[in-house]
């Protein structure tokens, strides 16, 4: 009888297994500022759908350029509409499925038990900042933000010199995180859940919106899996998670500054 009561519990677990194996991966290139909120959505996508999710992160106008270039992605989730717009034109991507699904936000990000930490934007200029870590502003949005608002706020010439950069935005906060900066520029959904350090936002007026926006390519060929994790991310599960790592939604306004 034991033999027999393991056998059926074989036979289901294999059979478990087999029904999840079933189902392709859904393989979603992603902006660098969702590396931590992603995790928790794809989690929270997989234990509702059955779906498998696996993610790609990195800097938008890259990850843009492998797809438009044929990489296998089932969704394309970009920091910036723009880039969403390209692979519709460029790549085999569906337009009826793009999609806002969030605006980001930037702040400055600096280490406990380094230099104080800003108050002011303007503050950047201090000689106590000798590096100062952004997202190469050609190929990432986060960077091009926040090239724009130091340029705006007529700090550009100023920091220029003392400006390094990071591949993706999630690589620029580790300059910071190592000390190799003394500062960074970097997306809010990472800084909000980044330990041992504090951050400032910076007014979202000296930059254009960071307009996120999805897509469902078929270069992946689960179109059924990517048109799902689409629909799962504007859920009121989705959007619950976004919210929680700092990102504004679309349809809501923006509450008062942390």
């Amino acid at each position: 009888m034991r033999t027999f009561v393991l056998a059926l519990a074989a036979a289901a677990l294999l059979a478990g297994c087999g029904r999840k194996s079933g189902k392709p991966p859904v393989r979603v290139a992603a902006a660098a500022d969702l590396a931590f909120a992603f995790e928790e959505v794809g989690a929270a996508f997989e234990k509702q759908s059955g779906h498998r999710v696996s993610f790609s992160f990195g800097s938008t106008g890259l990850l843009s350029k492998q797809i438009i270039e044929g990489a296998p992605f089932d969704v394309f989730a970009a920091a910036n509409v723009s880039y969403a717009d390209q692979v519709v034109k460029s790549a085999d991507c569906d337009g009826a499925s793009k999609k806002l699904y969030a605006r980001g936000r930037i702040v400055v990000w600096t280490q406990k038990g380094g230099v104080a930490a800003v108050r002011t934007l303007a503050e950047l200029t201090d000689a106590r900042f000798r590096k100062i870590a952004i997202a190469n502003p050609e190929h990432a949005p986060y960077g091009k933000a926040a090239q724009d608002a130091l340029t705006t706020a007529g700090l550009w010439d100023a920091v220029k010199p003392k400006l390094v950069f990071g591949e993706n935005v999630q690589a620029t906060l580790k300059w910071a995180q190592t000390g190799d900066a003394d500062a960074a520029i970097v997306a809010l959904s990472l800084a909000i859940v980044t330990e041992n350090g504090t951050y400032m936002a910076i007014d979202p007026a000296l930059h254009a919106p960071i307009d996120q926006a999805l897509v469902v390519c078929a270069q992946g060929r689960n179109l059924e899996g990517g048109r799902a994790f689409t629909a799962f991310v504007g859920s009121e599960e989705g959007r619950a998670i976004m919210r929680r790592f700092g990102f504004l939604l679309p349809g809501e306004t923006m509450t008062a500054e942390r």
